[in-house]
């Protein structure tokens, strides 16, 4: 299966006011990009704590009413954060405000300052790999059927009702965002997107030794162990808006990793000097990389 390639903006909110971060979804949607991204965080994690940061869901909403016709996500919803049925009610009411444009991004959480200052648990790495992985079971059959009943160790449902049920048929695109092996495995499984990028300090890839080419590696076997194959997964990756610099910067950046199988590129959005090559790649480079792929899907 040959998937086009896509690409977005990583427009998270911290630091950006109700006005700006329209424009900034809106701008992403004039420049013709495929999707645009919040984070879900409750403070600036790159140490600001007086930086203002919307809550990511309630504010998904707003901007799917603002938009039209570009893709939107949270890269990633925090599963310490919610219980899964209520993520999904949310991001259910997203996807119909939005006419079914929400890709669910989901991960396992891993800023432990805000989980400690907001008073919320954050249990050992293996449990959240745990906690996750019964909670995208949950998505899962709240989407598909029409009552379920659910038991595991950590989350409970009795017979449970879901409706409406999602524009997106038979579910909303499930985005895993995965760097170690656990996270590889369930994102092998479950996932109809798998998110990854090389460490950064400070993210949650911090502490990641094994680069990109092997967990590539790692996640083909996984698929195919799971009995799917790779090539059905979509592949995306992000990264700051330095390939945004130039014309020169931004195909170096695509180029070094599509050979590797990714279908999605998403940077940040640089400063307003940078906004001239913005508009030229947006308008010259983004439709011939995507004629050189087949149609959008």
């Amino acid at each position: 299966m040959t998937h086009s390639l896509r690409f977005g903006l990583f427009l998270g909110q911290a630091g950006h006011d109700w006005q700006s971060l329209q424009e900034r979804f809106l701008l992403a949607e004039e420049l013709g990009y495929d999707h645009a991204w919040l984070v879900d965080h409750f403070m600036d994690t790159s140490g600001d704590l007086g930086k203002p940061c919307m809550e990511s869901w309630t504010l998904l909403a707003a901007l799917a009413a603002r938009t039209s016709h570009i893709r939107l996500g949270v890269l990633v919803s925090s599963n310490t954060f919610r219980h899964p049925a209520l993520l999904l009610k949310e991001a259910v009411t997203v996807d119909h405000i939005s006419e079914g444009r929400l890709i669910l991004g989901v991960g396992a959480g891993w800023h432990e300052p805000e989980h400690r200052m907001y008073g919320i648990p954050f249990p050992p790495p293996a449990e959240r790999v745990s906690r996750l992985e019964e909670a995208v079971q949950v998505l899962d059959l709240l989407m598909r059927q029409e009552r379920t009943t659910f038991h595991g160790r950590h989350y409970t449902l009795d017979d449970a009702p879901f409706e409406p049920k999602p524009v997106q048929q038979p579910r909303i695109p499930l985005l895993i965002a995965a760097h170690r092996p656990r996270m590889l495995r369930l994102a092998a499984r479950y996932a109809d997107q798998w998110d990854t990028f090389p460490e950064v300090t400070g993210a949650a890839t911090e502490g990641v030794r094994t680069g990109i080419e092997e967990q590539i590696q790692q996640f083909d076997a996984l698929c195919q162990e799971a009995g799917r194959d790779p090539a059905t997964v979509r592949r995306s990756t992000w990264t700051g808006g330095e390939p945004l610099h130039s014309e020169e910067a931004f195909l170096a950046y695509v180029n070094r990793l599509r050979p590797l199988g990714f279908t999605d590129f998403t940077t940040a959005l640089p400063g307003p000097e940078h906004m001239p090559t913005v508009r030229r790649i947006a308008t010259d480079i983004l439709p011939a990389l995507r004629a050189e792929s087949g149609s959008r899907d």
